[in-house]
């Protein structure tokens, strides 16, 4: 094997480029070569053993009565002395050796190779990490820009730009993370990788990678409402009777739920029942708080939510935080009301009305059944918000219905 084929060998090892575009790119090269030392004609050809590694440069020249060019023409006297039976409009080859080239045609070839092995090199970054859009992948914190940061994945570096990183959370040279991959782009400046800590669908890989059930599809993840660094809603489902979701992700003693809480610094994530039953749903949504009643309209994707009166803060959530993000995971307008208010406006009597008269209302009594339909990963949570009554839109939830002055105490 030549020195060649062992350095072409040694580069398939190295950067993961196969053999046959190294060769193909050495044969270009000796084109270029060819033709910064003859001028641009086609009557040249480049051939690499791919077994050997050997090479020829084959130069072939039109026998003529009178050279014009002797580039691409041979005389027929001298083609004679090469050959005795050459005649006028025949072909004769010559071999080119690469001392002939010249020093300036070599250098234009070896940079020739060089853009090509870092041409092919990049072209399989970027497949590499193309192939790891909407998936999470480790890197190590190299160095900030600005205020962005610098995320080395190994063959290459990625970019966790300021709004994709989770406030509060605090980054050290040298710390491993784990960050989603959201868009890999390519252009003359080089592969620009783009990741986040922010993006919902990192929660979803998370469990992915620790509960076998949502790995294999016996579980899946209907929905995730997320505020990173804060509080993550994920609705999951089985279509296995025997399978419990909630149960299969919460793991034993809370060791998947906890793996991904401690991945995500202490977020605290609420793993719920998914349910096509919207009244059924927007419950689940809510918990931890116990519901009286849910009048959920599928055509308006609004509902209006009664629950007891000391469930009321716990329903909200501090700054409105679990009722937003119900809202967000179930994509309902949800208005919360209190046990009283909604006895004083009459609601009960008016969704009984609406359901006997076949209206797209469901009702849903029955406050105890939620106990144990959820899990929360890390300590209890005490709202210490309210007012009487509480708005959440699914775009925003930032919508409050200020009926009454009266708040909670704590506020």
């Amino acid at each position: 094997m030549s020195e060649l084929m062992e350095a072409i060998c040694a580069l398939e090892k190295e950067k993961g480029i196969r053999k046959e575009i190294l060769i193909e790119a050495v044969e270009n090269a000796l084109m270029q070569g060819c033709k910064a030392k003859f001028g641009k004609n086609d009557n040249f050809t480049c051939k690499v053993d791919q077994v050997t590694g050997d090479f020829r440069v084959i130069q072939s020249k039109e026998v003529v009565e009178e050279v014009t060019d002797d580039v691409l023409q041979i005389s027929l006297e001298d083609a004679r002395k090469i050959k005795t039976t050459y005649e006028i409009g025949d072909t004769v080859k010559f071999e080119i050796k690469s001392t002939d080239l010249g020093r300036i045609a070599i250098g234009n070839a070896k940079n020739s190779i060089i853009q090509k092995l870092r041409e092919n090199e990049r072209q399989a970054i970027f497949d590499e990490f193309n192939d790891k859009v909407n998936d999470v992948v480790t890197g190590i914190v190299q160095r900030s820009v600005g205020r962005n940061l610098i995320i080395n994945l190994g063959k290459a570096d990625a970019i966790l730009n300021e709004n994709e990183m989770v406030k509060g959370e605090h980054y050290r040279q040298g710390d491993r993370i784990k960050v989603y991959v959201h868009e890999v782009k390519s252009d003359k400046k080089g592969i620009k990788i783009l990741v986040s800590r922010t993006h919902p669908n990192l929660v979803k890989k998370l469990f992915e990678a620790e509960v076998s059930e949502v790995q294999d599809g016996t579980v899946e993840i209907k929905n995730i409402a997320r505020e990173p660094g804060s509080r993550t809603k994920m609705a999951v489902y089985s279509s296995n009777p025997d399978v419990d979701p909630v149960g299969a992700c919460v793991g034993v003693n809370g060791s998947r739920v906890n793996a991904v809480v401690d991945e995500l610094k202490g977020e605290k994530i609420d793993i719920i029942n998914w349910s096509d039953n919207p009244a059924n749903l927007i419950e689940n949504a809510l918990s931890p708080a116990k519901v009286v009643s849910v009048g959920a309209d599928e055509e308006e994707k609004s509902a209006i939510v009664v629950v007891p009166d000391y469930q009321l803060s716990l329903a909200i959530g501090r700054d409105g935080q679990n009722a937003r993000l119900a809202a967000r995971l179930t994509n309902y307008k949800i208005d919360i009301k209190s046990e009283t208010q909604a006895k004083e406006l009459g609601l009960f009597d008016e969704y009984y009305d609406d359901y006997n008269e076949g209206d797209e209302y469901y009702d849903y009594r029955d406050g105890e059944k939620y106990e144990g339909e959820g899990y929360e990963g890390g300590d209890d949570y005490e709202g210490d918000y309210a007012d009487d009554n509480y708005e959440a839109s699914a775009n925003d939830g930032s919508e409050m219905n200020a009926e009454s002055e009266e708040t909670d105490d704590n506020n």
